[in-house]
C-alpha cells in the first residue's frame, strides 16, 4: 500500500480509531492525515491582521474593532467575519488540493458566554454544525481544537488569555467550564463520524520565559486530560483524542501513561531543520506507547521547508496539518487576503498611534470582509504543491530520502546522518528569518562520481518535468533517473532544461554523478 493511497480522500470513511501506531478509518484502512488549519476564523491572531501589539489576541482585536467602528458596527462585523472567512468554497478548494482533513482552532468564548455559570452560545455551535456538513460533503475529517480554553491554557496571546498566565489550571471556574465544554461537544457530536477527533488543548503551558512561571502546572495538565476524557466518554465512546504536550507541544513529558485506548500523540514543529531529527524522538515515543503520531500544527516557513518536512513525515506514517490556510499579505499560505486600503491606520492605532475616524475604520473593515472571501484572495498554488511535493514545487538537493556516498564524516552535524554524502555549507550564513534557523536552506549537495541521492515525488502527469539547479561554478555531469529508468544526463551549469517525466502517483528521482563533481542547489518539479 503506497503513501498516496493512505493520504487519499477515499479514506475519509467512518469513525477514526487507533490501531497500534496507525490511524484507521471505519473500514479499518490505514489513513495518513493531510490538511490545513483554519486559524483566525474562530480564534483571531493579531499577526494575521498585521496588527500591533495592542491587538495581539481575540479580546484585544475585538476591543480595537469596537473602539474604531462603534459597538453596533462591531456586532455586525463579527457575524459577517465568521460567515466570510470560511465558506463552502474554502472547503471545496481544500478537497481539490487533495486534503483529507482540517483542524479547526476554537475560542471557548465562541461557544460559551464569558459570564458566571454555563450558558451555551447556539450561534457558535451553528458555525461548527455547518462546517461539519460541508466537510462531510467534500470528505474532509474535522479535528475540533480547543485553541483558547477558559482562562487560557498556554499563557500567551494564542490562547486569548487575560494576563499571559494559563489560568485554566489555577482557577476553579475556568477548569469546570473547560471540562463542561468538552462534555457538551461530545454530547452534540458523538454520532458525527466526520469529526476526526477531539484536540483537547492546543499548546498548553508555555515555557518559563521571563513571564510568571507556569512549568509547575504540568501535572495539572495531565489531570485535565484525564478528567476531560472521562467527561467525554460519558457521552461519546467512539471519537479519537488528540493529546499535546507542553512547551508549544514539543515536550513529551506528559506522555507518561495511557490516557485512552483511542488517542494519538500530537506534536508541533517550527524553527527546526526539516530532517529526521525533527521526528526521531516522536517516532520512538510512538513505538514505546504504540500510539499514532500527528504533526498537528507546523509551518510559517519557506515552501522548500514544507517540501522537505511534510513528505518526510508522510513516508514515516505521520499525518500533518499545516498552519495556516489563509492570512493577510502572505506568501506561505495557500491563500493571501489582500490588505485593505488605509489598513496602515489600523496597524498604527494598534501600535499606539493615532485613531482614524469612524468612517475610515468602517470602510477598511468593510473591505477586509470582502477581501477575505476566497474568490477575492490571491492564490499561492506553490504552497500546497510544496507541502505535498507535487508539480509546482522545488526541493533543496540536501533533502534527499536516501543516498550513497563516500564521505567519512556525518554530513552537516548530523543532517541526513549516515548517508555518506557531503553537504556543502556556505562561508557566511544568511540572517535568520522570523527567528527561524537558516543554516539548512543555505546548504548544497556535493556528488562525486558514482555517488547518488534519491528523492520521492508525487502525482506526475504526462506533462510533468524535472530540472536541476547547480551551484555557481559547479562542474561534472549528472544522470537523472525516474524509478530506475534513465531520463538522460545533464551537465552542471545553472538550471538544466526540463526533462519529461512519466505519469505516476508516486515515484523516485535519482541523481547520480557520472563524471567530475556536481554541487547541486535544488530540484525543480513542474
Amino acid at each position: 500500500m503506497t503513501t498516496v493511497e493512505k493520504m487519499s480522500r477515499d479514506r475519509v470513511n467512518g469513525f477514526l480509531h487507533a490501531v497500534g501506531t496507525e490511524i484507521r478509518n471505519g473500514a479499518d484502512e490505514p489513513i495518513i492525515l493531510t490538511g490545513w488549519g483554519l486559524g483566525n476564523w474562530l480564534l483571531c491572531e493579531g499577526y494575521m491582521w498585521r496588527a500591533g501589539g495592542n491587538a495581539d489576541r481575540p479580546r484585544r482585536i475585538e476591543q480595537a474593532v469596537r473602539e474604531l467602528a462603534g459597538s453596533e458596527y462591531a456586532e455586525n462585523f463579527w457575524k459577517k467575519f465568521r460567515r466570510n472567512y470560511v465558506t463552502e468554497k474554502d472547503i471545496a478548494r481544500m478537497a481539490e488540493y487533495g486534503c483529507n482533513s482540517v483542524r479547526v482552532p476554537i475560542n471557548w468564548r465562541v461557544l460559551m458566554a464569558d459570564e458566571p455559570g454555563i450558558t451555551w452560545l447556539e450561534d457558535g455551535f451553528k458555525l461548527i454544525d455547518d462546517l461539519l456538513d460541508r466537510c462531510e460533503k467534500y470528505r474532509l475529517y474535522v479535528f475540533l481544537d480547543l485553541h483558547g480554553a477558559p482562562g487560557g491554557q498556554t499563557g500567551a496571546n494564542i490562547d486569548d488569555c487575560v494576563d499571559d498566565f494559563p489560568r485554566l489550571f489555577t482557577d476553579e471556574d475556568s477548569w469546570q467550564k473547560g471540562i463542561a465544554l468538552w462534555a457538551e461537544i461530545a454530547r452534540r457530536y458523538a454520532d458525527r463520524w466526520i469529526v476526526g477527533g477531539y484536540d483537547l488543548l492546543n499548546e498548553p503551558i508555555r515555557p518559563d520565559d521571563g513571564r510568571k512561571p507556569c512549568a509547575h502546572l504540568v501535572p495539572r495538565l495531565a489531570q485535565f486530560y484525564d478528567e476531560a476524557i472521562a467527561a467525554v466518554r460519558v457521552h461519546d465512546k467512539r471519537h479519537m483524542f488528540s493529546i499535546e504536550g507542553h512547551n508549544w507541544a514539543t515536550n513529551p513529558a506528559i506522555f507518561n501513561h495511557d490516557y485512552d485506548p483511542n488517542m494519538l500523540i500530537h506534536f508541533h514543529r517550527y524553527a527546526i531543520n526539516p530532517d529526521e531529527g525533527a521526528i526521531s524522538e516522536w517516532l520512538a515515543l510512538s513505538e514505546r506507547w504504540q500510539k499514532p503520531l500527528w504533526l498537528g500544527e507546523s509551518g510559517e516557513n519557506t515552501t522548500e521547508w514544507f517540501a522537505a518536512l511534510y513528505p518526510l513525515c508522510a513516508r514515516n506514517g505521520i499525518g500533518y496539518n499545516i498552519w495556516q490556510w489563509k492570512k493577510m499579505s502572505s506568501t506561505n499560505s495557500p491563500y493571501s487576503v489582500k490588505m485593505p486600503k488605509n489598513w496602515n491606520k489600523f496597524i498604527e492605532y494598534t501600535s499606539g498611534g493615532d485613531r482614524p475616524s469612524y468612517a475610515e475604520a468602517q470602510a477598511m473593515f468593510d473591505e477586509y470582509l470582502e477581501n477575505m472571501l476566497i474568490e477575492n484572495c490571491v492564490e499561492n498554488p506553490n504552497v500546497n504543491a510544496s507541502a505535498r511535493r507535487e508539480p509546482g514545487c522545488s526541493l533543496r538537493a540536501t533533502d534527499f530520502d536516501s543516498g550513497h556516498g563516500r564521505c567519512a564524516v556525518d554530513a552537516f552535524s548530523g543532517y541526513r546522518r549516515g548517508s555518506g554524502l557531503r553537504i556543502v555549507e556556505p562561508a557566511v550564513y544568511p540572517e535568520k528569518r522570523f527567528g527561524f534557523d537558516c543554516r539548512w536552506d543555505a546548504t548544497k549537495l556535493a556528488l562525486d562520481i558514482d555517488e547518488y541521492a534519491d528523492y520521492t515525488f508525487y502525482k506526475s502527469s504526462q506533462n510533468s518535468t524535472i530540472s536541476v539547479e547547480f551551484a555557481e561554478n559547479s562542474c561534472g555531469e549528472v544522470e537523472i533517473f525516474q524509478d530506475s529508468i534513465s531520463l538522460g544526463s545533464v551537465k552542471a551549469g545553472g538550471t538544466t532544461a526540463p526533462l519529461k517525466l512519466s505519469a505516476a502517483d508516486e515515484f523516485v528521482i535519482r541523481l547520480k554523478t557520472v563524471s567530475g563533481q556536481a554541487v547541486i542547489e535544488r530540484l525543480i518539479y513542474n
